[in-house]
Formats: C-alpha cells, sequence, structure tokens
C-alpha cells in the first residue's frame, strides 16, 4: 500500500473523533466572555494536531513517490509536505465542528481557525524536522514549545483586548501585528528553517555515503 494511502488511513480515526467530540461541547455554555473557553479549546485542538503528528510520524519517510524517481531530498520534501497538510486539514476540520458546537460568535469562530490552522502547520513541520535531526523526543518537545508560544501570543492579545460585549472577536490591526502576527511569522520562520535543514542533512548524509 502507498505510504500516502497509510497516512490517509491513520488520519481518518483521529478526525472521526474529533468531530464526535464536538457532541457534548453542545451541552456547554461558554458565559459572555469566551477568553477561557478559547484558550482551553485551542490548546485542546494543538495538543490533538500534535498528537496526530506524533501518529503520522513514522510514515514521514523517503518512501512517497518512489516511481516518480526523484531524489531522496524530494521524496522527503514530499512526505514531510504530505504530513503536514493532512494534520493541518484535520485540524481545521475538528476546529471548525467544535467551534460551531460551542456556540461562539461567527468572528470568534474565524479567528479560532486562523489560530488552530496557523499552529497546526508550523508545529507539525517542526516535529517532522526536529525528529529527523534529533529524534523523536526533539520532535515532541519542539511541537510543544512551538504549540505553548503561538497560544501564548494569541492569550497575550485577548487579555491586552479582549473580546467585545457579545464574545465578537475584536480586531486592531496594530495590536494584532505587534502581539501575534509578528512572533507566529517568526516561529512559522524557524519550524521552516529546522524543517528543511532536515532535509539538506539528509540529502547531504546520502550523498556522503559511497565516500565512505
Amino acid at each position: 500500500m502507498p505510504q500516502i494511502e497509510r497516512a490517509l488511513l491513520r488520519t481518518l480515526p483521529w478526525l472521526g473523533a474529533g468531530l464526535v467530540a464536538a457532541l457534548p461541547l453542545l451541552a456547554i455554555d461558554i458565559g459572555d466572555d469566551p477568553t477561557t473557553s478559547f484558550l482551553v479549546h485551542l490548546s485542546a485542538v494543538v495538543i490533538f494536531g500534535l498528537g496526530l503528528s506524533l501518529h503520522l510520524l513514522p510514515l514521514a519517510d523517503d518512501r512517497w513517490f518512489v516511481a516518480t524517481g526523484r531524489g531522496r531530498r524530494a521524496r522527503l520534501s514530499a512526505s514531510g509536505v504530505s504530513i503536514v497538510v493532512l494534520v493541518t486539514g484535520a485540524v481545521g476540520l475538528v476546529t471548525l465542528a467544535t467551534s460551531a458546537a460551542l456556540r461562539y460568535d461567527p468572528s470568534t469562530q474565524f479567528l479560532q481557525l486562523l489560530s488552530a490552522l496557523d499552529i497546526a502547520w508550523a508545529g507539525a513541520a517542526i516535529v517532522v524536522g526536529a525528529t529527523r535531526l534529533r529524534g523523536r523526543a526533539a520532535g515532541v518537545v519542539g511541537g510543544i514549545v512551538l504549540g505553548a508560544f503561538c497560544i501564548w501570543t494569541i492569550a497575550n492579545y485577548l487579555h491586552t483586548v479582549g473580546f467585545g460585549p457579545g464574545g465578537e472577536w475584536i480586531v486592531r490591526g496594530d495590536d494584532l501585528m505587534r502581539l501575534v502576527i509578528v512572533w507566529d511569522m517568526a516561529a512559522g520562520m524557524v519550524a521552516v528553517a529546522i524543517f528543511f535543514f532536515a532535509i539538506y542533512r539528509a540529502g547531504a548524509t546520502e550523498q556522503a555515503r559511497p565516500q565512505s
């Protein structure tokens, strides 16, 4: 069975469980101020994405698209990007379902989706890259640190700006850029750098083997 099919089959049960988890959330009353609920919910979704990344990690190897005749670096890139896409897609769908179940204001649901997707792709990328460089423990630590840092930036923004009287997302461009976007961009750049440096190292190791 092709690796991409294995990855998809591994993703589907997690996605199904995440969607089913939205049902009991219908009974929760988040109150007038959704800040606490929002941050707990975001943390849960981030943990879901990290868990799925680790679940798919054994498949992030160079056995993808072997029939294309591409080199090892290209196949490692394809496998890593595919894992990131699967994790991000699953996180997005679960976030949509659970946010709707919690009955956030539509603007707050949108903020939650943006936050979750932003952390999901960067978290999956750093898990894959750090694992390839230093092993599974490094991938776990990298994913946790990135997720916690990004959640902190959102929490800092919410505690500074807050939600509107109806629980809606208050958009203040200057504060959003200063407290969230700049830091999330930096975290994303670190994740991308680690991801591609790991691929570069793997390719360099492969080229060095015949000379040893």
